[in-house]
């Protein structure tokens, strides 16, 4: 794809369809969200119009207005103004309306038509407003708004013919025709546009459009202010069950894999260290985090379900009342819940907060939330320590110790927000929280798949690169320098590892760390699931081919219950994972913020871990 290709913008209200309309023209992979705020950035794709034209297809983020009260609506003002620098600058705009909300959209337009450059305005959802009753005059609302307009259906096949056969037209028309200098559209012209809305839509729209009688019956019980609470935790629970219960069958063939070959190696005519290096380093490091794939695969599942379903901005409005007791805005969360998959696109999404204060405060504690990154680390303690039974007959022990940890991520996420709110911005009056809700939809199973195999493929990058060096660099560290001849102690006590990890003993003692986990901390800032891969190398070469295989049985045999669960209050707190601490960075504009997370994580992982230990040693966890 040339970037001198013609580009075309599209740009339209929140949930509109927007992304799954990109998606249908450029066969992109991007993920398609059900709620408003969920596209953060512009994304570009490829597409071939039927003219045999290519042109470069912008997917800038959700705006009601050009007025940008929040920096995602920033973003697409500044595209379709011509603002920013080495950008596309687009050559059409298409802007996409909701045909059965179109109130809105029309708005949009109107602001659009008056920057001066080419625009078109595509109907999606069609099937949805005809369902309900919703009739639109196409050729009048051309007429009325001065701009060409045609109808989509970006969920089914030949939906966007007729979109693309204008896409063409106007690209054309434009080839010939003379720039237009850009031009924002003025104060006034922005307060005459909604009136200018309502007329049109008086005018062209038949039809008052029915409800949709599922999303209301379903929002009786849903958005019931204690129902639609005992759901959301129920939906969690199950959630959390079934990270453990459903994703066993999958780890136990990853495990045995790896197991065939580490035998594979084990039996080669190979130098012993060559051989160590290959088993207890490679496959014993990275095999021991690819292993945790499906119970990130199943996590994931439930998130992309109910962000299709449209559920997220009913538990966003349920959650908005608790949210607010402890200073964070109705709209964080949104980003919160997305850092349970990772703090990255969470930190990301908090652009669609307008107040820079409550931005800032979601920012601080997205990275508290239970990201999948520490899922390895809290199966491998669980399954070591906690004994896998039943509680009350029908509850798994493992999943309940998991949704408590996950619990404990939450409340202390609350408890930082509440003392930001009350020390640095105190004083500032609450906004009230306005979020459009979206009927609900059946989860398409294309879409499911794609953002599964997304995100599987991400992680899979992740133990090919990061956990993949870092577990070399680990091997390296415990296998070196060799022990003299003569020696009578385990080889691994003479490494650089051993040594690291000892000087930093002093610190970490009073928490119940010995050496080896005070290594796999240090990896573990790098990437939180590389903590489990390091203590797999570790004691891979300290403990023989039972402790590569089953690290498991080698920390319940090395470690006192005590460590163990101060090990895990460790990583609820512990500092997040370097690519999060540069997108924070990024998104507050220095490193004032990425230092201030960094430390107070830190100093809640330390004391979290402290009391954890002295805990469980007073009641004989020791």
């Amino acid at each position: 794809m040339s970037d001198a290709a013609p580009v075309v913008a599209l740009v339209g209200n929140p949930n509109c369809g927007k992304t799954a309309l990109f998606n249908a023209l450029t066969g992109s992979r991007q993920k398609v969200a059900n709620y408003p705020g969920v596209t953060v950035e512009k994304k570009v794709g490829p597409l071939t119009t039927p003219g045999g034209r290519t042109v470069r297809v912008v997917d800038l983020p959700g705006t009601y207005s050009l007025r940008a009260r929040s920096p995602d609506e920033e973003i697409t003002r500044d595209v379709v103004l011509g603002r920013t620098q080495n950008d596309v600058i687009p050559d059409l705009i298409v802007c996409v309306a909701d045909a059965s909300n179109l109130r809105l959209a029309l708005r949009l337009a109107l602001e659009l038509k008056q920057v001066g450059r080419p625009v078109m305005l595509s109907l999606n959802m069609m099937d949805i407003a005809r369902r309900r009753g919703i009739e639109i005059d196409a050729d009048k609302l051309s007429r009325e708004i001065g701009l060409p307009v045609v109808s989509s259906v970006a969920v089914r096949r030949g939906g966007t013919n007729a979109l693309l056969a204008e896409i063409d037209r106007k690209l054309a028309e434009r080839q010939g025709s003379t720039a237009v200098q850009w031009r924002a559209p003025d104060a006034s012209g922005l307060r005459s546009a909604q009136k200018e809305a309502d007329r049109i839509l008086a005018a062209v729209v038949q039809g008052q459009g029915r409800p949709d009688s599922l999303t209301a019956r379903a929002d009786a019980i849903l958005l019931h202010p204690v129902a639609g609470l005992v759901v959301l935790l129920a939906i969690l629970f199950v959630m959390f069950q079934a990270v453990f219960a459903w994703a066993e069958p999958g780890m136990d063939a990853i495990e045995a894999a790896f197991h065939w070959l580490g035998g594979l190696v084990e039996a080669a005519p190979l130098p012993d260290l060559l051989k160590s290096f290959l088993k207890d380093g490679l496959i014993g490091g990275v095999g021991s985090v690819i292993v945790f794939l499906p119970q990130i695969v199943i996590l994931f599942f439930f998130i992309l379900v109910l962000e299709d379903l449209g559920y997220m901005a009913r538990a966003a409005f349920l959650m908005d009342r608790i949210m607010g007791g402890a200073g964070l805005h109705g709209r964080a969360f949104i980003p919160l819940l997305s850092s349970f998959a990772c703090a990255i696109p969470g930190i990301m999404s908090t652009r669609v907060i307008d107040d820079r204060r409550d931005r800032l405060t979601t920012i601080l504690v997205a990275p508290l939330m239970t990201c999948s990154a520490r899922i390895p680390v809290y199966t491998l303690i669980i399954g070591a320590f906690i004994p896998e039974r039943d509680v009350w007959g029908f509850i798994g022990l493992q999943g309940l110790v998991m949704f408590g940890l996950y619990t404990v991520g939450i409340v202390g996420a609350l408890a930082v927000s509440f003392v930001v709110k009350r020390l640095i911005w105190r004083g500032k009056p609450g906004e009230p929280f306005m979020l459009e809700l979206p009927d609900y939809k059946l989860p398409r199973p294309r879409s499911l798949a794609i953002g599964l195999w997304t995100r599987a493929t991400i992680f899979l990058k992740r133990a090919g690169t990061i956990i993949l060096s870092m577990m070399v660099l680990i091997w390296v560290l415990a296998s070196f320098p060799q022990p003299p001849e003569g020696a009578t102690e385990p080889a691994i006590n003479y490494s650089l590892a051993a040594k690291i990890g000892s000087a930093i003993q002093p610190i970490t003692a009073p928490l119940g760390f010995n050496w080896q986990i005070n290594v796999a901390l240090i990896p573990g800032m790098a990437a939180r699931e590389v903590a489990v891969g390091s203590l797999g190398t570790i004691y891979a070469i300290s403990g023989g081919e039972e402790a590569a295989d089953k690290i498991g049985q080698a920390l319940s045999s090395q470690w006192t219950l005590a460590t163990a669960l101060a090990f895990l209050a460790w990583y609820v707190f512990a500092p997040q994972c370097a690519s999060t601490l540069a997108v924070i960075r990024r998104e507050t504009g220095g490193w004032r913020w990425l230092w201030v997370t960094f430390f107070y994580m830190l100093a809640l992982a330390y004391v979290a871990a402290f009391i954890t230990y002295r805990v469980a040693l007073a009641l004989g966890g020791g």
